[in-house]
């Protein structure tokens, strides 16, 4: 995952930056709209945080900008503004949520994991990997196409990776994404080696690739390299 933080408040920015790198998610950083708007054109971002109020402009005529380009980001406007026409004025334009400060860092990292959830399947409900394809719409999972049996979280776990091919995915990462806000409730993360055996041994059964790689110390990587 990779986010863009447009805020003019440095402290702020610095600690969501912080927070974000922490949790091993890339982040950048535009105090203005103008480098903003210089950073949209060069990269892609899974999601951007908005502030409404900035030195040289209007964060709603950005995001406005931002959906005129079809920039396919989640945005989630942070802004001191709690006005309510404010609030409706962004999601019209096509935010995805809105967070009023002061807020806490764990909210705001909740609802940015919601929203790269939701986004993260791609619009004919297929996504695919050399001869793996996930049809998340009939939740099957097809190899050299025949359908392989997954459980319903080994397929969560490989369309995880594949969304985040040639990127290191901590244990935590995983767990994270599996079990979201219950995952403080488990006792180790010995679950996620079983996913990731289980998945392995099903896709070689099933003659695909051996794609995913273990990161000693770091975790675990999609990759055919």
């Amino acid at each position: 995952m990779k986010i863009l933080i447009i805020e003019d408040q440095i402290h702020l920015a610095e600690n969501i930056l912080d927070y974000f790198t922490n949790e091993k998610i890339e982040c950048e950083h535009a105090p203005t709209v103008q480098i903003a708007r210089e950073k949209l054109k060069s990269s892609n971002f899974d999601i951007i945080l908005l502030d409404i109020m900035l030195p040289d402009g209007n964060g709603l005529e950005l995001l406005n900008q931002i959906k005129a380009s079809n920039i396919s980001s989640g945005v989630i406007i942070i802004s001191a503004k709690n006005a309510l026409d404010d609030r409706v004025s962004g999601l019209d334009l096509g935010a995805d949520d809105y967070l009023t400060k002061p807020f806490h860092l764990s909210e705001l990292n909740a609802r940015v994991k919601s929203i790269y959830r939701r986004r993260n399947v791609l619009v004919n409900n297929k996504v695919e990997f050399e001869n793996i394809v996930i049809d998340t719409d009939q939740r099957e999972v097809y190899i050299n196409d025949k359908v392989v049996d997954f459980t319903i979280k080994e397929q969560e776990l490989l369309l995880y990776f594949i969304s985040n091919k040639n990127r290191v995915l901590t244990k935590q990462n995983i767990a994270d994404y599996l079990w979201g806000d219950n995952v403080d409730f488990l006792d180790s993360f010995d679950f996620v080696y079983q996913h990731i055996k289980n998945i392995r041994k099903k896709i070689h059964g099933a003659g695909g690739p051996e794609c995913i790689k273990t990161i000693y110390g770091l975790g675990y990587k999609l990759s055919l390299v």
